[in-house]
């Protein structure tokens, strides 16, 4: 079966695109042999994973093995030099046009994004926004509410985040653990069809990162697709059904925390897991 093409728009360079999988085998996050290049550095791999719909996935790895870049392809907030990446049967940064990938203006993009809630390390809160208003800001921002509504829904999830009484507070009067809970409730406020983390609590203090990790447990509980970058080990061990083990930009095992982190078959993740325990 012939192959369709990815061109950017842009440049109209054309690079492989794996055929798309039929419906019956597509999950909520369908990623099919992705690389990525940085110059002469190839931080990803022909990387295929699938997501199923309320499937919670913890990305483990050392550092600079391209966990982050991998979850920042799935909302095209870094590009693929092959491969593809689709959400709900759907590409974020592209559209397919006479078995061609041409990428979307921006606002195309971001209102594609829509569907990806992001919380990053650093929080990346409106300084001069309250932590309402930060929360209340996107739905508003792109129609997707009237202000009153957006409003009552945020009380509700910074209530959900247990923060209903910090509504009022500038980030900077804010600890970094209820930064990044104002964080996650903002991610919330568009009601993605999937959550990523990208290590939500390296930038916290030891003694706040139980209450942002409480928050993601709840997540969890509550049906929602997440996927964690973390190092976290014994809390990707608690809250994750699977979990994926990347080397040098590559998945080198995947499986239950069970298989995977009491049991783990490659050699590397072996090591890695000795090191981190």
């Amino acid at each position: 079966m012939s192959t369709p093409t990815f061109i950017r728009s842009f440049d109209e360079q054309a690079i492989p695109l794996p055929p798309k999988p039929t419906r019956s085998t597509v999950g909520l996050v369908e990623i099919s042999d992705v690389s990525k290049s940085y110059g002469a550095v190839r931080v990803l791999r022909d990387v295929s994973l699938t997501v199923q719909p309320g499937e919670v996935i913890a990305l483990i790895g050392p550092s600079g093995s391209g966990k982050s870049t991998l979850l920042r392809t799935i909302n095209h907030l870094e590009t693929v030099d092959s491969g593809s990446v689709t959400v709900d049967g759907q590409y974020i940064g592209y559209e397919l046009r006479s078995g061609r990938l041409h990428e979307l203006p921006e606002k195309n993009v971001l209102e594609r994004r829509t569907q990806i809630g992001i919380v990053f390390q650093n929080f990346n809160l409106f300084p001069h926004l309250t932590a309402l208003e930060n929360v209340v800001e996107a739905p508003i921002a792109l129609r997707r509410a009237t202000r009153a509504d957006a409003r009552e829904q945020a009380k509700a999830l910074l209530a959900r985040v247990g923060l209903a009484d910090k509504e009022h507070h500038y980030p900077r009067q804010l600890s970094g653990g209820q930064q990044q809970r104002v964080a996650i409730a903002r991610a919330l406020a568009l009601n993605p069809k999937v959550l990523l983390f990208d290590e939500p609590t390296s930038a916290l203090d030891p003694e706040l990162v139980g209450e942002v990790l409480d928050v993601i447990r709840e997540l969890s509980k509550s049906g929602t697709t997440l996927i964690i970058v973390t190092h976290e080990i014994g809390f990707a061990r608690e809250v994750a059904d699977r979990v994926v083990f990347l080397e040098q930009g590559e998945i080198l095992e995947e499986g239950t925390p069970s298989q995977v982190l009491s049991k783990p078959r490659h050699p590397r993740t072996k090591d890695f897991l000795r090191k981190v325990l």
